[in-house]
């Protein structure tokens, strides 16, 4: 359920801005959607698991309020990490 540590690896080199950047707001948000995506397939299988409903529902909070910073402090960056995620179909 939870990103090894060789998938957070090419997580972040994908989307990295710069060598050994983990803390940029596209970083964050690929990230959290890899663990949106794999706590959702967790909660297809268990449905009455609602204490990680819960994390669910925060992290995709989380991812919200990212892209919404990012949106507004540089509207190319938020397009292109939108478009590479598949988020807002």
């Amino acid at each position: 359920m939870d990103l090894t540590g060789m998938d957070k690896d090419e997580v972040v080199d994908q989307f990295a801005r710069h060598e050994r950047d983990t803390g940029s707001p596209e970083v964050q948000v690929a990230l959290l959607t890899q663990r949106i995506q794999s706590l959702t397939e967790h909660l297809q299988a268990h449905r009455k698991d609602h204490h990680s409903r819960r994390g669910l529902l925060k992290m995709v909070g989380q991812r919200r309020r990212l892209l919404r910073y990012l949106r507004t402090e540089d509207i190319d960056r938020y397009r292109t990490l939108v478009s590479q995620l598949g988020l807002r179909a």
